[in-house]
């Protein structure tokens, strides 16, 4: 049956030649494998989300996420509103903590000063805040690590090892910002010097003994008076000074000076207790002679006498004596020689020989 007439209908069942992969669209031509075949189509590859982006910024179709086709230029227009009230609300609102004061400046020039809490300013750039901790105590030491020497020169030319800190805080946070440029390096400067002044008009034995209160009282004082007058905003707590010793390059005969100034302070103190002795003693002399001077002026012969006795006593009571009849002849007693009074212990010397007794001159 031929349903197309002028062609030829092979039929459905009839064997056909089988063609390989490297056949071509007609049997009698092959084609080259690396060929893309004329009957296959390009398969295009599927848009990113990326390319939908730059798609519509280039005013392409709106997508779904673009209600009726938005214009971008609106789109970057709100971003940047979103950006600017962001700035806005960080650079305006500020929170201040309780042991800090915040310095408000408006074009770099000082407006207020900031309690604590959460305050408000203008954005940045048109204002600025700096906020100073004004309850810290802040501490500087001498020497800066703690270690090493720091020599200084006493009034008496002596030279000692000096190790000292001192205590400071802020009392005036506007003076303490604008007033200095370098306000912590000014602080310490201003305490070395002031120690080193007040150690210039004090002697070596007062800055290395009882004399350290009086020392970090008058530099204390004279770091408050110098940062009063620069108007630094700085209230000086104290200053103590933990050591004030000699160098170590000195230290054996720094040594034995102190121990001749301990010794020379002790025979002085020696000797001012024997003064005192010596000046009670003679006190209450003249206080009995003035109470015998009134008893002479009242019996003059009476004093006079008993005086006298009790003045022989004291004589003779020392010395061996000899009695002897004043008139007359008599006859001459060995006695023993008499034992000193001035030696207790020593027993009298006894006699060796018994002298004959003699008679006549008087002995």
């Amino acid at each position: 049956m031929n349903l197309f007439p002028g062609r030829s209908q092979r039929p459905i069942l009839a064997a056909e030649t089988p063609k390989g992969p490297w056949s071509g669209q007609d049997d009698e031509q092959p084609r080259n494998p690396w060929s893309v075949p004329p009957s296959s189509r390009k398969t295009t590859a599927k848009p990113t989300a990326l390319d939908e982006f730059l798609k519509r910024t280039r005013g392409g179709g709106g997508g779904p996420g673009l209600p009726g086709g938005a214009n971008p230029r609106a789109l970057w227009l709100i971003g940047i509103v979103l950006l600017v009230a962001i700035w806005v609300v960080w650079t305006s609102f500020h929170q201040i903590g309780p042991q800090q004061r915040g310095i408000v400046t408006y074009f770099g020039r000082y407006s207020e000063t900031l309690s604590s809490g959460i305050r408000m300013t203008l954005p940045a750039p048109f204002a600025s805040v700096t906020k100073v901790d004004v309850e810290k105590v802040r501490v500087d030491d001498f020497p800066r690590d703690g270690s090493g020497e720091n020599l200084t020169l006493t009034g008496d030319q002596n030279i000692i090892d000096l190790a000292y800190t001192v205590r400071w805080n802020i009392e005036n946070p506007r003076d303490f910002v604008f007033q200095l440029e370098e306000p912590t390096a000014t602080v310490r400067d201003i305490a070395e010097s002031a120690m080193r002044a007040v150690l210039a008009t004090t002697t070596l034995q007062d800055a290395i003994g009882a004399g350290r209160t009086t020392i970090e009282a008058r530099v204390q004082q004279a770091m408050q008076q110098i940062l009063d007058d620069y108007k630094s905003g700085v209230r000086v707590q104290g200053v103590s000074i933990k050591q004030a010793s000699a160098p170590a390059a000195l230290i054996d005969d720094f040594n034995a000076v102190t121990a001749a100034q301990q010794k020379a302070v002790g025979n002085l103190n020696n000797a001012r207790s024997y003064a005192q002795q010596v000046i009670a003693r003679a006190q209450g002399e003249a206080a009995a002679f003035n109470k015998q001077y009134e008893q002479y002026r009242l019996a003059p012969e009476v004093t006079r006498r008993r005086m006298y006795y009790e003045t022989m006593e004291a004589v003779l009571a020392r010395s061996d004596k000899t009695v002897i009849e004043p008139n007359g002849v008599a006859p001459y007693l060995a006695l023993p020689p008499g034992r000193r009074l001035t030696d207790p212990e020593t027993p009298a010397p006894q006699s060796q020989a018994q002298p004959q007794p003699q008679q006549g001159g008087q002995q």
